[in-house]
């Protein structure tokens, strides 16, 4: 069989933009993590509107809010797979998880020390410090 006759009939960009919004809602219903880092966005939106952040500060923290979350998204994914696999423990999935774990971790931590970088400094030029 030819890799022509094998191929999947070409979807629409409305189709494709339907499954990324039911992944999402599948990636975010039922994950607690995934709602505390969706509450810490928030936060952080709130704050940096207080805060009245510029314009570089806010891509940063967008950026950092899109990480996490999408590190987030991509271990849901992996968890939902691993569990499609198999119901017993494999040494080898339970690795695969944890690295997913860790690259939440990741995201999060260096995450929140830009923000805490940004916040820092706004907080003091706010008060005066320097």
């Amino acid at each position: 069989m030819h890799i022509d006759e094998e191929r999947l009939p070409e979807r629409s960009w409305l189709d494709k933009f339907r499954d990324a919004f039911r992944g999402a809602k599948l990636g975010a219903r039922g994950q607690s993590s995934f709602f505390f880092h969706f509450f810490a966005a928030a936060a952080v939106i709130a704050a940096g509107t207080v805060m009245q952040v510029g314009f570089i500060e806010w891509c940063l923290l967008l950026l950092c809010i899109t990480a996490v979350l999408t590190a987030e998204m991509f271990n849901s994914a992996l968890e939902s797979l691993a569990r499609s696999i198999t119901d017993q423990h494999d040494p080898d999935l339970g690795a695969a998880l944890d690295i997913s774990s860790a690259a939440v971790l990741v995201a999060s931590t260096g995450s929140a020390a830009i923000g805490g970088i940004i916040f820092l400094n706004r907080l003091g030029q706010m008060l005066g410090w320097w």
